[in-house]
C-alpha cells in the first residue's frame, strides 16, 4: 500500500482505538488522582497512564502478534482457562461495572445537575430502556449523534486544560498520600482498559485485515504506530485532567465524590451554566459507550452458549441487571469493582507482556506456571480488599517483595515461570532408563 494511505489508516485507527479506550465514565478517575495526590500527582499521573494507556496498547499489540485473536493470546494457558478469563473481563467491562457506571455518571453528571430532585430509579429505567431499543434495533441514530457530540465533549475538555493549564484554579498542595505511583497505577485498573484491550484488538486486526493488511508484519506495524496516535490523544486528555485535578487540591473538601469534583472544575472553570452542557455532553457519550458494550457482551455470551441464549434475551438481561446496579451510584460501583480487577488485572498484565516476548518462551508449561502462581496471589490479594484473610497464607503473601505497593506477585510469578520451564525440560530430558534402551 502507498505511504499515503498507510498514514491515513494510521490516523483512522489511532482515533478508533482513543475512541475504544476514552470512555466518559473514565473522566471522573483522573481529577479525583490529582485531588488526592496534590503535588506529588507526576508520580500518580506516571503510574495511572502506565496502566491506562501503556498496558491496553500493549495488549492490543500482544494479540496482533499472536495472530489477532483473543483465543490465541490465552491458548496458551489452556482453552478452558482462556474462555473463563474472556467471560470475566467481558462481565466486568459489561453489565457488573462498567455498563452500570454509565448510567451512574449519566444521573449524576448530566441529569442530577439539572434536575436536584430527580428520582435515580427512574432515570435509570428510561437510560436503559433507551440503550436496550438502540441494541436491539441496530439503529445508528445515537453513533450519528455521538458523531457530533462526542467531538464537542473532547474540545470542551481540551478547552479545560488549556485553560486550566495557563489559569489554574490553585496550587497543588501536600496531601497525606501515600505511594502516589501504585496508587495510579492500580488506580488506573478503574479505567478497565487493559482488560478491555484484549478484547477489542480482535476488531482492530479485523478492521486492517479488511482494509487489505494481510501481512502480519504490516498489521503489527499499523498497530504500533496507530497506538502512539491514540497514546498522544490519551496523555493530553487524562494527564491534563490529573494536573487539573491536583490544582484543586486545596479547594474541596477531603471527601468530595469524583461527580461532584468533575462537576465543580468544569463550574469553576467554564462557569457555572457550561455543567449544564457539559453534563448533556457526557450522558450522551456514556450512552454510546452503554450501546456498544451492550451490543458486545451479548453477541459474546450469544456466541459463548453456540446460541442458547439469544442474543436479544442476553442484551435484555443485561439492561435489566445493569439499571438495578446503576442504582447504587458511582462510587459504590467503584468499590465493587475492586475485588475482581486486584484478581484479574496482574492475570492479564503477565499474559500481555508474555504473548509479547513469546518467541523467547520456550512452551506452554511456562505460561502455566506463571500465569496460575500470578492467580494464586492476586486471588489472596482480593479476599483482602473484603477483609477475608486465609491463616498464614494472607501474612506470608503480605509479607512477598513489593506487595506493599500492589506488586507483590511479580516474584511469585517469574518463580512460576522458572518451575514451569524446569518441569518442561524435565520432561524433555530422557531418562537413564530411556537411554540405556535407546542404546541398546
Amino acid at each position: 500500500m502507498s505511504i499515503k494511505k498507510d498514514n491515513k489508516n494510521i490516523i483512522i485507527t489511532g482515533f478508533a482505538l482513543f475512541s475504544m479506550f476514552f470512555g466518559a465514565g473514565n473522566l471522573i478517575f483522573p481529577p479525583t488522582l490529582g485531588f488526592i495526590s496534590g503535588d506529588k500527582w507526576i508520580f500518580t499521573m506516571i503510574g495511572f497512564l502506565l496502566t491506562c494507556i501503556s498496558l491496553p496498547l500493549l495488549g492490543v499489540v500482544a494479540v496482533a502478534l499472536c495472530g489477532g485473536s483473543t483465543e490465541k493470546l490465552t491458548s496458551k494457558v489452556g482453552n478452558k482457562f482462556g474462555k473463563f478469563l474472556c467471560s470475566i473481563i467481558m462481565l466486568s467491562i459489561g453489565p457488573l461495572f462498567c455498563i452500570p457506571r454509565t448510567g451512574a455518571s449519566t444521573f449524576e453528571l448530566g441529569v442530577q445537575p439539572m434536575f436536584p430532585n430527580a428520582n435515580p430509579v427512574i432515570v435509570s429505567v428510561i437510560y436503559f430502556a433507551i440503550t436496550l431499543i438502540f441494541v436491539l434495533n441496530e439503529s445508528n441514530v445515537v453513533d450519528r449523534v455521538g458523531a457530533v457530540l462526542t467531538p464537542f465533549l473532547l474540545i470542551s475538555l481540551l478547552v479545560i486544560i488549556v485553560k486550566g493549564i495557563f489559569f489554574p484554579m490553585g496550587e497543588a498542595i501536600s496531601t497525606d498520600i501515600a505511594l502516589p505511583f501504585s496508587r495510579g497505577f492500580t488506580e488506573g485498573y478503574q479505567t478497565m482498559d487493559a482488560l478491555g484491550s484484549i478484547i477489542m484488538a480482535q476488531m482492530v486486526v479485523g478492521d486492517l485485515i479488511a482494509k487489505g493488511y494481510k501481512n502480519k508484519k504490516e498489521q503489527i506495524s499499523i498497530t504500533i504506530k496507530s497506538g502512539i496516535v491514540s497514546a498522544v490523544c490519551l496523555t493530553i486528555v487524562y494527564g491534563g485532567l490529573l494536573y487539573i485535578g491536583a490544582t484543586a487540591s486545596g479547594m474541596f473538601g477531603k471527601d468530595v465524590s469524583r461527580t461532584a469534583l468533575l462537576i465543580g472544575i468544569t463550574s469553576n472553570i467554564l462557569g457555572p451554566s457550561s455543567k449544564l452542557i457539559f453534563g448533556a455532553a457526557i450522558s450522551i457519550a456514556c450512552l454510546t459507550t452503554a450501546i456498544g458494550l451492550t451490543a458486545t457482551a451479548g453477541n459474546y455470551f450469544s456466541n459463548l452458549t453456540h446460541g442458547k441464549l439469544s442474543y436479544k434475551l442476553v442484551v435484555t438481561l443485561i439492561c435489566i441487571f445493569s439499571a438495578v446496579i446503576s442504582n447504587y451510584g458511582v462510587e459504590t460501583i467503584i468499590n465493587f469493582a475492586v475485588p475482581v480487577l486486584v484478581a484479574a488485572y496482574p492475570v492479564v498484565i503477565v499474559l500481555i507482556v508474555m504473548n509479547l516476548l513469546n518467541k523467547y518462551i520456550e512452551d506452554a508449561y511456562i505460561y502455566k506456571g506463571a500465569v496460575y502462581t500470578t492467580l494464586v496471589i492476586s486471588l489472596v490479594n482480593s479476599l483482602s480488599t473484603l477483609n477475608i484473610n486465609i491463616p498464614y497464607v494472607t501474612y506470608y503473601i503480605n509479607k512477598l517483595p513489593m506487595s506493599a505497593q500492589g506488586f507483590g506477585w511479580i516474584i511469585p510469578c517469574i518463580l512460576g515461570a522458572l518451575l514451569g520451564s524446569l518441569y518442561s525440560r524435565s520432561r524433555k530430558t530422557p531418562s537413564v532408563l530411556e537411554e540405556i534402551n535407546q542404546k541398546s
